[in-house]
């Protein structure tokens, strides 16, 4: 009873936690029934929770345009102890030759509210409303005048939750937990619409993907590294989500994914790989800034009957932005991951050219595309 106490005040207030172990740790896998690994997503999956404890909740919609232009936009929950929730609006856009066309913004929002079903979000200035048959959002937003966007993403390949629902717990009761993790994807999408970057109107249309996902904990002491992968090529789409928790809970690593190729999914898959093959020391803050790196998915088709492996091998030469999680972010969500010694999260967003090669079954292709990924080391 103490430890849970203990644990419960360190996940809200962030003072150190005790060294639990892997046995306090119940990852999203271990919810896996059966062979398959996922479940689709229902209106209960994709509605807010806007928890009255510590967490950070967010709606990530992440593009890659036919006009060279990738990025995304977010929009960030966040509580602190249960004191109070902040809402933020986010959006990156980055053209690796048009720095004028290229922004990053992030801007606090007001008046922030739920549609009736609470899958739908508003604020002064924003909507982003999810339409009956849970397949396409449509974003507006001019809360700031140097990123407007007004756009629908459109569900192609089915949504999905690994395991019964997608949830990762913390703590030693696996009935209580102290701490959760949740991710709800839509792997593929398409995206159509507008977007003004610096009074320049760009035409949003191209491919991308969803995530909504909840830390309800603090994020240092939910993970202490993450790995996330986005690949869209023309026909197939390849996601990778990865983190490693904390030593506390045994600096295990848990890593989900999906390949889809056009309205299909191949495979969820859960046993992956995320591998940076070269680094190199950042002298600012010592992390290992990854130069190459190798992804590699497998997996079973949904009904089990064809085997899909797929890899990733590319140099990342072109780093986008190395984002200073503590310079960037609002000071209410600071004290979230503020308090405990060894935290300095960092954040290298990457966007070069990339190709993955498939097996599924007897059928092999390889197929090049934009590969987005972000490394993040918080402690």
């Amino acid at each position: 009873m103490l430890k849970w106490v203990q644990s419960g005040i360190s996940a809200a207030v962030g003072t150190a936690e005790p060294e639990y172990g892997p046995d306090a740790f119940h990852p999203v896998t271990e919810s896996i029934e059966g062979s398959n690994p996922f479940s689709s997503l229902t209106l209960e999956d994709l509605q807010w929770r806007n928890l009255s404890f510590t967490n950070v909740e967010t709606q990530t919609f992440y593009f890659a345009l036919k006009s060279g232009h990738v990025g995304f936009v977010q929009v960030i929950l966040s509580n602190l102890a249960g004191i109070h929730t902040t809402s933020q609006f986010t959006c990156r856009v980055h053209h690796p030759d048009k720095p004028e066309e290229s922004v990053w913004t992030s801007t606090h929002l007001n008046d922030f509210k739920f549609g009736e079903k609470k899958a739908s979000f508003a604020a002064d200035g924003i909507n982003i409303d999810l339409n009956e048959d849970l397949s396409v959002y449509h974003i507006v937003s001019n809360v700031n005048d140097q990123s407007i966007v007004d756009f629908t993403i459109a569900r192609e390949a089915p949504g999905f939750k690994i395991g019964k629902d997608g949830v990762t717990k913390y703590g030693t009761d696996v009935n209580k937990p102290w701490g959760t993790m949740r991710h709800m994807f839509w792997p593929r999408t398409k995206i159509s619409g507008k977007i003004t970057v610096k009074g320049v109107d760009l035409v949003a249309d191209g491919v991308g993907m969803f995530v909504m996902a909840l830390q309800g904990m603090k994020p240092q002491h939910a993970a202490a590294r993450w790995n996330f992968v986005n690949f869209q090529g023309p026909t197939t789409s390849a996601i990778m989500m990865e983190f490693t928790t904390p030593p506390s809970y045994g600096s295990v690593v848990v890593n989900v994914g999906t390949v889809v190729r056009g309205d299909k999914l191949l495979a969820a898959t859960v046993n992956n790989k995320a591998v940076h093959t070269k680094t190199q020391s950042d002298n600012e803050n010592d992390w290992p800034q990854p130069l190459e790196v190798e992804f590699d998915w497998a997996g079973l088709s949904p009904d089990n009957s064809t085997e899909l492996k797929a890899s990733i091998v590319a140099p990342i030469p072109y780093l986008i932005e190395r984002v200073d999680v503590m310079a960037e972010i609002p000071k209410f969500v600071k004290n979230i991951v503020a308090g405990v010694a060894g935290t300095k999260p960092y954040i290298y967003q990457y966007f070069n050219p990339g190709s993955i090669k498939v097996k599924f079954g007897d059928e092999e292709w390889e197929e090049s595309g934009s590969l987005y990924n972000e490394a993040t080391f918080i402690s």
